[in-house]
């Protein structure tokens, strides 16, 4: 495994969102970008509408979500597609950017490799694979990891993007390590955001349900609870040759 990459860092000061971040390394104005697994969209808004003459296509393999993503209003620059990771519809070596926020941990273990490869076909020769992962650590993440521990998955993204870096499909750009704020304004905001979200089926017992509900109490003020939770970016480049 490459030593270039870190799974996490001990100290992280820096607190900010991804925007800060990718606007500091990459200059997408005039550029296509494909956003792999946008969610309920906001990171795919602020792309869309933050420069110039973007073109921006979002996929989504949760069809709930996707419908809901395609019913809303949305500017001319921003499409939304019904797919995942392992098979982009776009044609080969046409996108210069793919952004990937929070979800490559997400593409099942055994098609991460198939979906990298797939990346690597649809950017440009010089084109950046954006990739934004949480790190397992920190408050938010004990109460998460009660009723969805991702561990695991967490570390087997991390370790298939070092062995396409090992492999030379592609080349480490850059790595930097934020706190990201997540805030709720009570335990139903919490709830509908995170364990109510359609494309995971979160089955809660009782007591898990009781548990996760007194973790979050733990942090949650007048202002409702706050959290810094630690992310890592990984901006992979393909080679020009």
């Amino acid at each position: 495994m490459t030593t270039a990459m870190q799974l996490a860092q001990a100290s992280i000061a820096r607190v900010c969102d991804d925007r800060v971040i990718y606007e500091s390394l990459i200059d997408l104005d005039g550029k296509c970008i494909v956003e792999l697994g946008c969610g309920t969209a906001v990171n795919t808004r602020a792309l869309a509408t933050g420069g110039r003459e973007r073109t921006v296509i979002a996929f989504e393999i949760d069809a709930i979500q996707h419908a809901r993503n395609m019913a809303a209003a949305r500017p001319p620059n921003l499409e939304f597609r019904y797919g995942g990771a392992e098979a982009i519809a776009c044609p080969a070596a046409g996108v210069d950017v793919v952004f990937m926020f929070k979800s490559l941990h997400h593409v099942p273990g055994p098609a991460l490799q198939d979906a990298l490869a797939e990346i690597h076909r649809v950017l440009r020769p010089g084109g950046y694979l954006y990739v934004s992962e949480p790190i397992f650590a920190g408050a938010f993440n004990d109460i998460l990891q009660l009723f969805h521990h991702e561990q695991r998955v967490r570390q087997a993204a991390f370790d298939a993007l070092c062995r396409v870096v090992d492999a030379g499909l592609f080349e480490l750009a850059a790595e930097e390590f934020f706190l990201a704020p997540a805030n709720y304004r009570d335990f139903a905001d919490f709830e509908q955001r995170v364990i109510k979200v359609t494309h995971t089926a979160h089955c809660l017992t009782p007591a898990v349900m009781a548990a996760v509900r007194k973790r979050f109490a733990d942090h949650c003020g007048a202002d409702g609870a706050r959290f810094a939770a630690p992310m890592r970016v990984d901006l992979l480049r393909k080679p020009q040759r």
